[in-house]
């Protein structure tokens, strides 16, 4: 009886779930471990036979369904029916694990690998909860560095807030430790009280020093394993893909937001090779989290960009080289406006 209602209760849990990375965060990678983990737990289980299970139960003399408590029936939102969700399926797993010790040991120990997938899913479902309330509307992202010097930079940011730009990265390799954590801090100034994030390039100690909103990494940067342990909980972490394999293994490893490129030769850096339009495609078609197309992006080429499915822009050179950056701020958002998220 523990086990049938156990597994009930963990199959019901992960539906649950299951259907708000679907329905709610339209998440097609992480719909696809949910519903593969409710599969293993089929087929760990399938050695008990189904008449065994079935006979045992009397739900109308189960003591339990008379004892409730308070709240049990309240819910305020629909993140809060998946997080009570995720904790019926953690506890009915455990359980699962501890009683079938008593008929299959080798069994309990397959149910405690699916107990601890559950709680990396569950730490996907926070951070992208929390990646698409911060990013719901972010979708022009500009790159900065200092190569015409820290003031010209932060007129440059100045001028592009105002045109409307909702995320600003400082991204310049040739500043001293000292002047970066300077240009980041004003940096902040600019976008402090306004409609921008802040986000520091490769480096999680000038992004803290600076209270900036977030970080990004790439492939052959710090892990975000990393990069949490220096930031902490709140902070958004980006990383950089160029296959759907590596974006698949951001999205598990905890990134908020993925970087998706190179899609076209650079003003600005120089790459070996492209991702192309293909690889956002079937980040488009997969991925969830909010991904952010990058490389050789410009008024050309953008329609093709954001026809992939990926529908957030970063851009470098197209507007900081630009004469008018704040008017083709303007127009960008103005081709963003075409495809809107859904």
């Amino acid at each position: 009886r523990v086990i049938d209602a156990n597994r009930n209760r963990a199959a019901e849990g992960l539906r649950v779930v299951e259907e708000y990375f679907r329905f709610i965060l339209e998440d097609p990678l992480l719909t696809r471990h949910c519903k593969q983990l409710r599969h293993d737990l089929r087929e760990l289980l399938a050695g008990i036979p189904e008449h065994c299970l079935s006979v045992s139960r009397d739900t109308d003399a189960d003591v339990g369904t008379e004892i409730g408590v308070d709240d049990e029936y309240v819910r305020v939102s629909g993140q809060h029916v998946a997080y009570s969700s995720w904790k019926r399926l953690q506890q009915a797993l455990r359980v699962l694990e501890e009683y079938t010790k008593l008929l299959a040991p080798e069994i309990a120990v397959q149910i405690e690998t699916l107990r601890y997938s559950s709680y990396t899913l569950e730490r996907c479902f926070q951070i992208s909860e929390d990646a698409h309330r911060k990013l719901t509307a972010a979708r022009l992202y500009v790159l900065l560095d200092a190569r015409r010097g820290i003031d010209a930079m932060i007129g440059l940011a100045q001028c592009l807030v105002e045109a409307g730009v909702h995320v600003l990265q400082l991204r310049d390799k040739s500043l001293s430790d000292e002047k970066l954590v300077l240009a980041a801090r004003e940096l902040r100034r600019v976008t402090a009280n306004q409609q921008a994030l802040f986000i520091v390039n490769d480096r999680p100690d000038i992004a803290l020093l600076s209270r900036a909103d977030g970080v990004h990494v790439g492939q052959e940067e710090l892990r975000v394993k990393d990069v949490r342990a220096v930031v902490g909980p709140e902070m958004l972490i980006g990383v950089s893909t160029h296959t759907i394999e590596q974006a698949r293994a951001a999205v598990l490893t905890g990134a908020s937001y993925l970087g998706c490129g190179p899609t076209f030769p650079s003003q600005t850096k120089q790459f070996s090779t492209f991702a192309g339009l293909e690889f956002l495609q079937e980040v488009g078609a997969e991925i969830g989290l909010p991904a952010f197309a990058i490389g050789g992006i410009d008024a050309t080429n953008v329609g093709r960009v954001l026809a992939t499915g990926v529908k957030r822009i970063a851009i470098s050179g197209a507007i900081s080289s630009a004469s008018d950056p704040p008017r083709v701020t303007r127009e960008f958002l103005e081709q963003l406006k075409k495809f809107p998220l859904l």
